[in-house]
């Protein structure tokens, strides 16, 4: 890394990655979110209980964020093995997995007030 200005060849690095994963198939990104880690299952057939899903959901975007606000810290200490590119990055993935979350919350209770103003 040099100290005195931008390394170009980083960066022409960090572009062909960008372009790679823009170009590959979003269904990890849509598994990850679909199945996330630790999911229970409630019985023997494939459903998943909704509350569980919305727990593990919402463990994980606090989990980015926990990972993003460390990398931003050990930069901030001067840690060497730390870019600011993956600073960043980690950065901008913990700002998009919130604003989703704040989406999902939206649409849920907007449909919670739509039911609630149902007439039986």
């Amino acid at each position: 890394m040099k100290t005195g200005g931008i390394d170009a060849s980083r960066i022409e690095s960090m572009l062909a990655q960008l372009k790679a994963s823009a170009q590959r198939p979003h269904a990890d990104a849509i598994g990850s979110l679909a199945s996330p880690a630790g999911l229970q299952k409630t019985s023997s057939s494939s459903k998943v209980d909704f509350s569980d899903a919305l727990k593990a959901s919402l463990n994980q975007v606090n989990k980015v964020q926990v990972d993003a606000e460390k990398l931003g810290q050990n930069f901030a200490m001067g840690d060497d093995s730390v870019s600011l590119s993956d600073v960043m990055i980690a950065s901008q993935k913990a700002n998009i997995s919130f604003q989703a979350t704040v989406q999902v919350r939206n649409k849920l209770v907007s449909a919670y007030h739509d039911i609630m103003n149902m007439q039986v």
